[in-house]
């Protein structure tokens, strides 16, 4: 899977920051992030078309990237689903949108919504011309209309929301889903545990988990441990100056939960890796939860030559489609 944003979408990035000063944008970056870090709204974050591009370079490549990994990992799971429609809930610039363009080339029509005029104005721009058939609709999640579609997406959405105000959006997501709802978070304890309450309620409501869990069975994981994962993604040029940053790639952490109608076939389950892989002189150890619902150390010695080889080339996130 390729992490790094589609050349469409990079160089439309790049040619609105032509011209702007680096320092600017990287100052709007960091008040911007760290207005969404005290729990402020993004209509108090994001005050004018500056702002929304700023918060765009900076985010956009790492939303992205996490919301890319979490449909990629469901489309492993489910390789016969290919929605024909999509709400990005919450869009934002349009991160979301663009990985499901990424990830199903089966797509036709796209409903973006967001309660920010100048969020929603640069999604559109950065969607031309793939936003043919694209509506845009300008609304808060809480009051919103949202439109049934194949797939619905929400990223980075549910982090700005008390936790009971939360809940009620995924029900209402899920509502709104034909075939599939994708949600991804930040990798943060916090994040976590909401997820798993919405995990249970989607589960309570027949939907089927296809990733990250390889089973419907309650979360073998218990605090102060959490479950997360970690996408590595380039910095583009823009990208760096937005952020006031020199290396040219960011580890993004992340959670995300895709759960499916029971329409929709699901292939084999699998082991899923939980953390990066440990290796010693002797061994690797890996951190798996397994499709019996239970979770798993499993240290392979270097002498057992093909499950060694197998176990190196295993990565954080992966499903071990051949353990």
């Amino acid at each position: 899977m390729d992490a790094a944003l589609p050349q469409a979408l990079s160089v439309r990035l790049e040619a609105l920051s032509e011209g702007r000063s680096g320092r600017d944008l990287a100052e709007r970056a960091q008040r911007i992030s760290a207005g969404y870090r005290s729990g402020a709204p993004s209509r108090l974050v994001i005050k004018d078309a500056d702002d929304a591009l700023a918060y765009a370079l900076t985010r956009m490549p790492a939303t992205y990237a996490a919301t890319r990994a979490a449909l990629w990992a469901m489309a492993d799971r489910a390789p016969d689903f290919q929605p024909a429609t999509l709400t990005d809930a919450g869009c934002g610039p349009g991160s979301a949108s663009w990985a499901a363009i990424s990830t199903f080339h089966e797509l036709k029509a796209l409903y973006l919504i967001d309660g920010d005029r100048r969020l929603l104005d640069l999604a559109a721009r950065l969607l031309e011309p793939e936003k043919a058939g694209a509506d845009f609709g300008l609304s808060d999640l809480d009051n919103a209309v949202i439109p049934h579609a194949d797939l619905v997406v929400a990223a980075y959405v549910l982090t700005e929301m008390p936790g009971p105000e939360a809940m009620a959006l995924a029900r209402r997501l899920w509502a709104a889903s034909g075939g599939a709802l994708v949600i991804v978070e930040p990798g943060t304890p916090r994040s976590w545990r909401r997820l798993m309450d919405i995990r249970s309620m989607l589960i309570n409501m027949d939907g089927r988990i296809a990733a990250p869990c390889p089973h419907d069975a309650p979360c073998p994981i218990a605090p102060p441990d959490w479950c997360h994962f970690s996408q590595r993604l380039p910095r583009s040029r823009a990208h760096r100056l937005s952020k006031g940053a020199a290396a040219p790639f960011e580890d993004e952490k992340f959670i995300y939960l895709a759960a499916v109608r029971p329409g929709v076939a699901l292939g084999a389950t699998a082991p899923r890796v939980l953390e990066p892989p440990r290796q010693d002189k002797v061994a690797m150890t890996l951190k798996l939860c397994q499709p019996s619902g239970d979770l798993e150390f499993c240290t392979i010695a270097r002498r057992e030559k093909a499950a060694y080889r197998w176990a190196r080339r295993a990565a954080w996130g992966d499903r071990v489609a051949d353990g």
